[in-house]
């Protein structure tokens, strides 16, 4: 039987701006099957060999090899204009092959002549995650056998069009009224409460690593105007100069304003990125705080919550965040409203010996809790799939 490979589509899109002609499908096809633009899909290392480690893109891949649901995982990836790279691995996480494939163009959902070669020069994966922006109806139709999975990375649902999301078996939601407005659109849809931002959690990536607490707040968040730092900001300029905060940036055009704004206020706050800094870097952040903070409303269950309290220390978070309020317990930290944010701030930090974020996400969210809800969905699908192949 051949190997069960797993394949994630993020909607990241990397290289230089749009230039020249697209070639064919044809013509990419050729390039596959020479080796020109990459290895043929392959068994990865030994499931005893796998840490599940990294972000939320490679989480779920690494989970499923981990706990023995596929052979291998690749994570697809876009180029904007020509000569994507070959594929590659990562010191970070090996055991992912990773892949760049031309765009032919900046609409979205994202199309690939590319991508539609190599699926015809290797055939489709067994299991298909989409997330974000997706990709293109032909894509799904080259895929047709395979089981896909979506999870829009956002507040929307579903961040696709009716012509592609009919194709999908699953949609990963981030909260119950995320599943109703799939249910709406696709009544026969099966969904599931399981984002992949804050499910498939690893306490190896985010640990405690008994540092000295530098700062009282620490946000962790895209310098872009979703992510509310003026909540956090409006808090702050409330509370004694004294509270010290780190507000730390992977990208964001906001980069420079919110720097403004705290040097005009005269707030405590250093500032890291962009660029950002790597997982190790972050969790040695987040180890010299008192606790993470929340503070968008339009955001679709991030990350962020589960790997603050990995790395042991609580959350507070807007009380009208849309998606993944159901990580917040008594134990793990607390909400409070924009206005109130202040106050919410005050009360954890005094309080901060009654909470125990990183067992209580051990308990329920690390990666081997998340991989048995989803692995029912994936067993089904391979005993109908085993059939069709002997």
């Amino acid at each position: 039987m051949k190997d069960r490979r797993l394949v994630v589509i993020s909607d990241y899109q990397g290289g230089n701006n749009f230039d020249g002609t697209v070639p064919t499908v044809a013509e990419f096809l050729e390039q596959w099957m020479v080796g020109r633009r990459g290895e043929s899909p392959g068994t990865n290392s030994s499931q005893d060999s796998v840490e599940v480690k990294g972000g939320y893109i490679e989480r779920l891949p690494l989970a499923a090899l981990k706990a023995d649901l596929v052979d291998c995982a690749e994570v697809w990836t876009h180029w904007r204009g020509e000569a994507p790279p070959s594929d590659w691995r990562n010191a970070a996480s090996p055991w992912l092959t990773r892949r760049a494939f031309q765009l032919n163009g900046p609409e979205v959902p994202f199309s690939s002549n590319d991508m539609l070669a190599h699926i015809k020069a290797f055939g489709p994966p067994e299991i298909l995650c989409v997330w974000g922006l997706g990709v293109s109806e032909d894509i799904l139709l080259a895929c047709s056998e395979s089981f896909k999975i979506y999870n829009s990375i956002d507040a929307p649902a579903l961040r696709i069009p009716f012509e592609v999301s009919r194709h999908f078996d699953l949609v990963l939601t981030g909260a119950e009224w995320q599943s109703a407005a799939v249910l709406a659109r696709h009544p026969e849809m099966q969904t599931a409460v399981m984002p992949v931002g804050p499910e498939f959690a690893s306490d190896l990536t985010f640990r405690p690593l008994g540092l000295p607490k530098i700062y009282d707040v620490i946000y962790v968040a895209a310098a872009q105007a979703y992510k509310r730092h003026d909540i956090l900001f409006d808090a702050l300029e409330k509370m004694p100069r004294s509270i010290r905060a780190v507000c730390v940036f992977g990208y964001g055009e906001l980069a420079d304003s919110l720097r403004q704004r705290a040097d005009a206020s005269g707030l405590n706050i250093d500032f890291v990125g962009p660029p950002g800094v790597n997982f190790e870097e972050v969790n040695r952040l987040m180890n010299q705080s008192r606790i993470g903070v929340v503070c968008g409303i339009d955001d679709g269950a991030p990350a962020i919550l589960t790997e603050y309290m990995l790395a042991g220390i609580p959350v507070l978070a807007n009380d009208a965040l849309s998606c993944g309020l159901q990580y917040i317990t008594d134990l793990t930290g607390a909400t409070a409203s924009a206005d109130r944010f202040h106050e919410g701030i005050s009360d954890m930090l005094a309080r901060l010996d009654t909470f125990t974020p990183r067992e209580i996400v051990q308990e329920n969210w690390t990666w081997p809790h998340t991989v048995r809800r989803l692995a029912p969905f994936l067993q089904n699908f391979e005993r109908a799939a085993f059939n069709r192949w002997n």
